[in-house]
Order: C-alpha cells, then structure tokens, then sequence
C-alpha cells in the first residue's frame, strides 16, 4: 500500500496491511462478494478484476481491484495489485441506466396513454371527422405537457401558476375539456419557480399516467379532484380519485413510477403519502414552499 492508496481507502497508514483491515470499509452490500472473490484468486491463474464499493466516512466509493492470482506468483506471501478509483464511471454508468430506464418508461407510458385517449375520444365523437379532430387536439395538449416534464433545449423558463401547470398536464385526460368535467381543481393563485416547475410537472404527470391505466381516469365515472391550501412554511397538493375501479394496494411497492415520484417529491423538499382506500386513490404531496417557488 502507497501513500495514495491508505488516502483512498481512508485507513491509518501502517506497516503491514490485512484483508480484514479494509473489508471492514467495503460496503456492507459487497462485502461477501468480495471476500469470496479474494478467496477464489486463490484458484486463478492469470489476471482478475473486480469492482466493489467502499465507505469513507459518509462518502461512498468505487474500486477497480486488480491483480494476479495464482500463489506461485505471490513474494512473500504478499499479493501485488492495483485500486482504481472508478467512482466517476461508476457514476457515469448508472446515470446512463437512470436515463434509459426513464426513457422506456416515458415511452411505454405515452404509448398507453395515446390508446386511452383513443378509446375516451371515442366515448363522446360522433363521426369519424369529429373524432379525429378531437384526438388530435387531446395529443397536442398532450405533447405540450410532455414538454413541462422534458424541456426543449434553449427554451427559456420564467416558472408558472400552479394552476395553469394543471390545467396543460390534465386538459388531455378530460372528456369535456379542461376542469369542465370529471376534473375540478381548486387551487389558490400561486406560483411555481421555474426548476421546481419541471420537478412538480413530472410527477404530477406520473400521478395521471397511473390514474389514466389503473385508476379513475381509466373509466367514465371516475373523477380527480385536485386540491391545495394557501401555503404556509409548506403546500400540500391533495390528489383524490373516487368511482374508478376497485383499488388494490401493491404487494411490492418500488417500480420505476415510484422511484421517480420519490425523486421529485425529494428535489421539492416533500414527501408523498399515498392512502389506497376503498373509493379510490388519495395522494399527498408534501412540498416545501421555499423550494417550490425555486
């Protein structure tokens, strides 16, 4: 062990150095994995690479250990390697993941939510020509939501009216036009900064997405009530659906979906209680006001 490797592993520096010694600073979730690893070098003739996390006081990193197996090659019961510091691809890699999960997500969902909209249109047109119309009209109001969840590069931001935010996200999902039907919102005039504006677009979009497949927008009688007092230190945005169908709550809850509301909920400096209740879903997001305005 050199000067840089006792820095990066966070140990005292010392003459001598044992497995045990820096398995206590492998991450919990790695350390059997490692140390089976260890042992089976024990078997390999030729080189090995292996990347694991560790903890430095609160900073978690990644190393790339790589080395020589085979005792015949160990002097003096000394094994010879390297760490690499890989924390930055490591990074990379799972923002990359993040992206692509996210993006098949979105694309899954917009797929889902243009053969809903085909089947609501139909409900009320009349003729093929009036039908078609409107379904173009609801995929527009669609795209413009789209875009609060995905901004356009170079667009420039000065925030929006919580009530306006609502009113582009959930015009689509509406049989007879924006907040004139199954959707009513009753929110006091307020405004959203222009980062907070995105964060709170996605997971309101989220939140219509699943009522659109699973809950109260996927049937004629089920309506969404969207509500929020006049702010304090926090806002609190009530997300009520009744008359869809029966609401079953998730044995495991932890898709994608829920990961992505978390997130958001997160960035606002909130929290989201979901209540799955006999009538149908109820939604809570926590949000503070400070951030929210940002």
């Amino acid at each position: 062990m050199d000067d840089h490797a006792f820095t990066l592993w966070g140990v005292a520096r010392s003459t001598e150095v044992s497995f045990e010694d820096l398995s206590s600073h492998i991450h919990p979730a790695d350390r059997d994995r490692v140390r089976a690893a260890f042992t089976a070098t024990r078997a390999i003739t030729g080189p090995y690479e292996i990347d694991f996390r560790i903890m430095v006081g609160r900073d978690v990193r990644w190393i790339s250990a790589r080395g020589q197996g085979d005792d015949a090659d160990i002097v003096g019961r000394v094994m010879f390697g390297v760490f690499l510091d890989v924390t930055g691809r490591k990074q990379a890699e799972e923002g990359s993941e993040l992206l692509a999960g996210e993006m098949s997500h979105r694309v899954k969902n917009l797929l889902t939510i243009a053969t809903a909209l085909t089947a609501i249109t139909s409900r009320s047109a009349i003729s093929a020509p009036e039908m078609a119309k409107d379904l173009t009209h609801r995929l527009a109001a669609l795209g413009r939501a789209h875009d609060l969840v995905r901004p356009l590069p170079g667009r420039i931001e000065h925030g929006a009216l919580l009530g306006d935010l609502l009113t582009v996200l959930l015009a689509p999902y509406d049989d007879m036009g924006a907040f004139s039907g199954r959707i009513r919102v009753s929110v006091p005039r307020m405004a959203v900064g222009e980062g907070a504006a995105t964060t709170l677009a996605m997971v309101l979009h989220e939140l219509a997405t699943n009522s659109l497949k699973y809950g109260a927008l996927s049937c004629e009688e089920g309506t969404l009530d969207v509500s929020c007092d006049s702010p304090g230190e926090t806002v609190e945005v009530v997300w009520t659906e009744q008359g869809g169908p029966e609401v079953v709550a998730p044995e495991v809850i932890g898709g994608f979906g829920s990961k992505l509301l978390q997130r958001g909920m997160d960035d606002l400096g909130g929290e989201a209680d979901v209540a799955w209740l006999n009538s149908g879903v109820v939604v809570t997001l926590r949000m503070s006001t400070e951030r929210l305005g940002a």
